[in-house]
C-alpha cells in the first residue's frame, strides 16, 4: 500500500490500566471518575504528553452515575488534560470501550484529530442504588416546592405514600428486556451448543495458569499503573484475580452459580465482577511517524453485530469474526493473535464451537461454510477476563493493547479482538502490525 494512502491510518501507540481488582476489595473507595483519572493521567506521563497534545478523549463505561453523566470529562479534567479538549462517554455493556476505540479511531481516519486516547472505567464497589419510583417522583415533587399554598396542596399526595415505598432499588446485572442475568444467558448458549462442565473448568483453569505466568514473566508490569487508594494509601500494582491455586482439582469441586440443577457455569468459571480503569493513545500514521513514536499496531477495521437478546445474548464474537474475516479476505490460519473476552469459560467455548460448525455458518450467517476451529495456543494466551477480572468498561481497550502488544512480541501481522456484550451485541475489530505494511 502507497505511503500517501497511510497518513490516517489510526494506529495504538502505548496502552495503561490500573490493576483490576475485585470489587468491594482494594478500590472500594475509589469512584469511576478516581479510576479513570489514574488511568489517563499514568498514560499522560508514560508516554511524556503535555497537557494540550491530546485532540480527544473518547471512554467507554456501563454503570453510570447521574452525578458524573459524562465521566469522561471529569476524568479528563481530574488528570491534568487541557480543559480545552473534548471528551465524551460511550455505553455499549461490555464491549464499551471497543466502540470508544473504534470511534476514535474513524475520527482519526476521517483526518478530524490526529491524536487521541481511548478509554473505559467501571467500579461495581459503588453503583447507583435508587429508592422506589414512587418515593423517587415524590421527592423531586418536594424539591420544587415554594411555602405558601403550593406546600399545602402537595400534601394530598403523602395519602399515598406507603411504607414500602422507602424500599431501595439496587441495580444488577440483568437485561431489562427479559430480566436474565448474563450467567443464565450463559447457560442458555451452553445448553444449546453442547458445552460440558468439564470443559468450562479447564479453560478457566488455563486462564489462571496463563494469567499467573504472564505477572511472573513481567508481562503486565510496563503497563501497569499504580494507585495508592485511601483511607490507608497503600500502593496497589497488581491484579488479585489470577490464582495460583485455581486448579482443575478445585474448579470441580465448585457448584453452579445460576441454573443449580443443570447448570456449568460457576464461581470458578466466570468472570468476576471488578474495579478498574484502562487507557490508550491512539495517533494517525503520519502523526506518530513525524514523532517518531514506535505505532504498535493498526486498527485496520471492525464489525459490530446484535443478535436475539435471549438466546444468542453472549454469541458476539460467533456473530461477528466470520463476517470481519469474510471482508479483508482473511482465513484463520492468517490471525496469529486473537484476544477473545471471557465472561464465563462456557460462553467462550460454545462461540469457539459455533465459529467452526457449518450447519450455524449457513442457517444464521448465510455463509456456505464455518470459518473454522482456531487454535487454542493462539487465544489469551496470557490469560484473560476469567483470571484478570473485567470491569465492565474498560476490558476492550484492555483487549486492544495487549492484542498490539502480542503483535509486536511475536512479530506477526495480524490480531483479532472481539467480544460479547448485554443485548445479545458483539463485536470483532482486525488489528494489523505497521511493520508489515
Amino acid at each position: 500500500m502507497p505511503l500517501s494512502d497511510t497518513k490516517t491510518l489510526p494506529v495504538i501507540v502505548e496502552g495503561v490500566r490500573t490493576p483490576f481488582m475485585r470489587s468491594h476489595k482494594a478500590f472500594v473507595t475509589l469512584s469511576p471518575t478516581d479510576l479513570g483519572r489514574h488511568a489517563l493521567a499514568g498514560l499522560m506521563e508514560k508516554c511524556s504528553l503535555g497537557e494540550d497534545e491530546i485532540d480527544h478523549l473518547s471512554m467507554g463505561t456501563v454503570i453510570h452515575d447521574s452525578h458524573t453523566p459524562n465521566v469522561a470529562r471529569e476524568a479528563l479534567l481530574s488528570a491534568g488534560i487541557s480543559a480545552r479538549t473534548p471528551a465524551h462517554t460511550v455505553s455499549l455493556a461490555c464491549i464499551s470501550s471497543n466502540i470508544a476505540s473504534t470511534q476514535l479511531a474513524d475520527m482519526i481516519r476521517l483526518g478530524q484529530v490526529s491524536k487521541g486516547i481511548a478509554s473505559g472505567v467501571d467500579t461495581c464497589s459503588d453503583p447507583p442504588i435508587r429508592i422506589s419510583p414512587s418515593f423517587r417522583k415524590t421527592l423531586v415533587r418536594w424539591q420544587s416546592l415554594r411555602k405558601g399554598a403550593q406546600f399545602f396542596a402537595e400534601l394530598k399526595h403523602l395519602k399515598n405514600f406507603r411504607f414500602s415505598d422507602l424500599s431501595f432499588d439496587v441495580p444488577s446485572v440483568r437485561e431489562y428486556s427479559n430480566g436474565k442475568t448474563m450467567g443464565q444467558g450463559s447457560e442458555i448458549l451452553n445448553q444449546s451448543v453442547g458445552v460440558s462442565r468439564s470443559e468450562a473448568d479447564h479453560f478457566a483453569a488455563r486462564s489462571h495458569e496463563l494469567a499467573v505466568k504472564a505477572w511472573e514473566r513481567g508481562i503486565f508490569q510496563d503497563n501497569i499503573v499504580n494507585v495508592n487508594p485511601p483511607p490507608h494509601f497503600k500502593s496497589v500494582a497488581q491484579d488479585d484475580g489470577p490464582r495460583k491455586d485455581a486448579t482443575l482439582k478445585k474448579l470441580e469441586k465448585l457448584r453452579p452459580s445460576f441454573d443449580k440443577q443443570f447448570g456449568i457455569n460457576t464461581a470458578g468459571n466466570s468472570s468476576f465482577l471488578t474495579d478498574g480503569a484502562s487507557a490508550m493513545y491512539m495517533m494517525s500514521l503520519a502523526a506518530a511517524q513525524k514523532e517518531k513514536r514506535p505505532a504498535k499496531a493498526i486498527i485496520r477495521d471492525y464489525i459490530y453485530r446484535a443478535g436475539d437478546a435471549l438466546a444468542e445474548m453472549l454469541s458476539g464474537p460467533a456473530l461477528t469474526i466470520p463476517a470481519l474475516l469474510h471482508r479483508n479476505k482473511l482465513q484463520v490460519e492468517d490471525i496469529e493473535v486473537w484476544e477473545i473476552h471471557e465472561a464465563f469459560a462456557a460462553q467462550i467455548l460454545a462461540n469457539l464451537k459455533l465459529l467452526a460448525d457449518d450447519a450455524f455458518a449457513k442457517s444464521r450467517l448465510g455463509m456456505k461454510k464455518a470459518i473454522g476451529p482456531i487454535p487454542i495456543d493462539r487465544i489469551n494466551i496470557w490469560g484473560g477476563s476469567l483470571a484478570l477480572g473485567h470491569p465492565f468498561g474498560a476490558t476492550g481497550v484492555r483487549l486492544l493493547f495487549t492484542a498490539a502488544k502480542r503483535l509486536q512480541e511475536q512479530e506477526v501481522r495480524y490480531a483479532v479482538v472481539a467480544g460479547c456484550a448485554a443485548g445479545g451485541h458483539g463485536s470483532a475489530i482486525l488489528l494489523e502490525n505497521p511493520n508489515f505494511l
